[in-house]
């Protein structure tokens, strides 16, 4: 599809006062279970037959040291489409292994760039955070453990970066509760770009409790009955490729704020099938998505139990039938087959509508990721646990929320129009060379009021640290923004929203009542969330202390660009190429690459 004249993208779209694309011929139309190719405004996948796919299961690796590489890969996403470039981790086509880890014992990844050629080259936007035409061949990547309690040299902070010929050893402490965790690409303005590509991967932290043995004192499935899915949305092409743009509205090369798949994915599939016994299953859900949240439940409208979310099981299993989970969210949940007949199925379905601004030119929601088939044969028949903290053989308690010190105010902002270039996405109305950052005292808990003033939600993520969910409340934002108006781009600008709150606090979803390290925050809104800081001595390593941006040459015959790997982005640079602290950020990566993302640190 060619890229539309000016004069016809202006006779299709206006500027909206929320600013982004407002159409001016129609809206969307109501959804399908394929991509609406009617939708002049965007790129479309081809039609295909959902479910003629098995649903890949991931390997997983159990050990204390792990050799990972991040390599060039073909990767056919369904049986009709051919394989076509991709990223992955390990020797797979696409995706990562999943990691088993162990609380106590140190997990070393051993992490090697050798990606020769990258499936979105021409995507890469030179004008952000000096990236330049090098960096479409010396492709930079950094790894980051999502919702590892890291030190801060092995965090994957975006400024220390490995090129081709270059590596890092990665060292993982685990002394944290059993969870579910990811491992994702995390460099510098091409988050978005690896991680579509295929750079992502579980991460699964066993401890005493939960141990993933049959006979586990909580009396979970193991084993074929405990699933690990990685979800995704994509545009694919007819010729087999990945396609990162959803729009010719902007031009290929350039910043274009995220992009709604068409077809859902699930494990590097589109669309596949799970054959499954009649009984219980674990499936621990992981919303590896570039930028929609989806509202997630099975076509037959059965209840499922949560079990757990990003810090760690829930202190009892909570009935639901459905859950809302945003880029960067995990959640743990045990779903029932055993109630339904042989060779019954049911869908994996999504009924969240697409972002406003995305559906400003035509996008609509994407309707289902994959579904079950089910057997003849009984499945795991252990009963449900009543308890998951506090008996006997069970972790303590999650406890109540507690009392914060201190109260900050923080921002999500859009100073300019998405995908109208040149366009923008800010924290605190800053960019990401900002100085002006968070600077919370170790051993204090703080209570963040993370104030939404755009007219989309959006999913924030706190590195290192874990955290409570208190509410939610919708806000008069032009009221706000009139009182407390927002000065130009790179003057901070934190706004009170308690006088212009519009509502009660909402509490927590019932799914979001225990430890998270990422949270939806509504459009229009603030989100009121609880941080605790830990104390270097509780952590066991300084979360202060700095590290340097360079990492280790592994390829002798790499040289110039590919042979270091100092930040190409030094504004953060320390006197020796050091860095300090860790980031907070959106977790719709294409706002993360541009600009929603700001370093913090925790000082003593």
């Amino acid at each position: 599809m060619q890229i539309l004249s000016r004069r016809a993208l202006l006779a299709g779209i206006a500027l909206g006062t929320g600013g982004g694309a407002t159409l001016l011929f129609g809206g969307g139309r109501a959804a399908a279970d394929g991509p609406d190719l009617s939708a002049p405004l965007l790129f479309h996948s081809p039609r295909l037959e959902p479910f003629v796919d098995e649903l890949p299961i991931l390997p997983r690796v159990d050990s204390a040291t792990v050799s990972i590489d991040a390599t060039s890969t073909m990767h056919s996403f369904h049986r009709d489409l051919a394989p076509g470039p991709a990223l992955a981790y390990g020797d797979r086509s696409y995706l990562g292994p999943v990691i088993v880890a162990k609380r106590g014992r140190e997990t070393a990844i051993e992490y090697r760039n050798r990606i020769t050629t990258h499936p979105f080259a021409a995507d890469f936007d030179t004008s952000l955070h000096g990236l330049g035409e090098h960096d479409r061949t010396a492709v930079p990547t950094s790894m980051h453990l999502h919702g590892g309690v890291t030190p801060p040299a092995f965090d994957g902070h975006p400024q220390q970066i490995s090129r081709p010929g270059e590596g890092y050893t990665y060292r993982f402490p685990n002394q944290q509760e059993a969870t579910t965790m990811w491992y994702h690409d995390h460099a510098m303005a091409v988050t978005r770009l690896n991680v579509y590509a295929g750079l992502a991967g579980l991460y699964l932290l066993r401890d005493e409790y939960d141990t993933g043995e049959p006979g586990n004192p909580l009396g979970l499935p193991t084993g074929a009955h405990e699933l690990d899915l990685v979800l995704q949305e994509k545009i694919v092409n007819s010729d087999g490729t990945q396609s990162i743009r959803s729009t010719p509205i902007v031009p290929q090369g350039r910043w274009e704020g995220g992009a709604v798949g068409d077809v859902g994915v699930v494990n590097g599939k589109i669309w596949p099938e799970a054959h499954v016994d009649r009984g219980l299953y674990r499936m621990r859900l992981l919303n590896a998505a570039s930028f929609s949240i989806w509202d997630l439940h099975f076509s037959d409208g059965m209840q499922f139990l949560v079990i757990g979310m990003e810090g760690g099981l829930m202190d009892a299993p909570v009935r639901t039938d459905r859950v809302r989970l945003s880029p960067g969210e995990r959640v743990d949940i045990l779903v029932d087959f055993s109630a339904l007949e042989a060779d019954s199925t049911v869908e994996l379905r999504n009924t969240e509508p697409a972002a406003p601004q995305a559906a400003q030119i035509g996008a609509v929601r994407m309707p289902v990721f994959m579904r079950f088939r089910v057997g003849n044969e009984r499945g795991f028949t252990g009963p449900v646990p009543e308890t998951l903290r506090g008996g006997t053989g069970q972790p303590p308690v999650v406890g109540p929320i507690p009392v914060p010190q201190t109260v900050r105010n923080v921002s999500l902002s859009q100073p300019s129009e998405v995908r109208l270039p040149p366009s923008i996405m800010s924290l605190n109305n800053l960019t990401f060379d900002s100085d002006d950052i968070e600077m919370p005292r170790q051993g204090t808990i703080e209570q963040w009021n993370i104030v939404n003033a755009t007219p989309d939600p959006h999913p924030v993520h706190l590195h290192l640290v874990h955290f409570r969910v208190l509410g939610r409340q919708a806000i008069d934002t032009l009221a706000m923004c009139a009182r407390q108006p927002q000065g130009p781009l790179g003057m901070k600008w934190t706004p009170d929203a308690d006088p212009f709150v519009v509502e009660p606090l909402r509490g927590p979803e019932p799914w979001e009542t225990g430890f998270k390290d990422t949270v939806i925050c509504d459009p229009n809104s603030v989100t009121r969330i609880v941080v605790y800081f830990p104390t270097a001595d509780e952590l066991g390593f300084d979360p202060d202390a700095t590290f340097p941006a360079a990492v280790d040459t592994f390829d002798e015959h790499a040289s110039g660009d590919h042979a270091h790997g100092r930040s190409q982005h030094g504004d953060h640079d320390l006197p020796g190429g050091e860095l300090q602290g860790y980031v907070w950020h959106c977790h719709i990566l294409d706002h993360e690459d541009h600009d929603m993302m700001l370093e913090y640190r925790t000082v003593q």
